[in-house]
């Protein structure tokens, strides 16, 4: 899985209507009645740039963390990877998200689809986190 980078992000974003009730994969309600407060998507993810960029992925290696191919990522670079974060790092200069683990005194990059093997760093290995994956964004549109 290999990932594209699409930039920083700014502050400033649009404010959208925000509903506080959950929808559900059933029959729709009248929503009108329950808008809450309007909110941005700065706000929703928690953004702050310019810690913050985006990747769009590239491959099917962590579809079990429900990260799929053409998916958004929205990383945090401010943020230390810790054991069983999902991080956005290069191994040997080659560009990767996978789940960052501790393995007794070992780093380990997995994917989380069972076709891939882990990815066990050695001493030969260049490691660089540039980032902790925080959200996902997925397109559904069919087009």
């Amino acid at each position: 899985m290999t990932i594209d980078y699409l930039g920083r992000l700014s502050f400033g974003g649009v404010l959208y209507p925000y509903f506080a009730f959950r929808v559900p994969a059933g029959f729709p309600s009248p929503a009108q009645d329950h808008l809450e407060q309007e909110i941005s998507l700065d706000e929703l993810f928690n953004l702050r740039a310019p810690h913050t960029y985006l990747v769009k992925v590239v491959g099917d290696s962590m579809v079990l963390a429900g990260i799929y191919d053409g998916d958004l990522l929205i990383v945090d670079r401010s943020r230390e990877a810790k054991h069983g974060d999902i991080v956005i790092a290069a191994l040997s200069n080659e560009p990767l998200v996978k789940r960052f683990c501790r393995e007794g005194g070992l780093l380990v990059l997995r994917s989380e689809n069972t076709k891939y093997s882990p990815r066990y760093v050695m001493e030969s290995d260049e490691l660089s986190i540039w980032g902790v994956v925080r959200f996902s964004v997925r397109c559904h549109d069919v087009a």
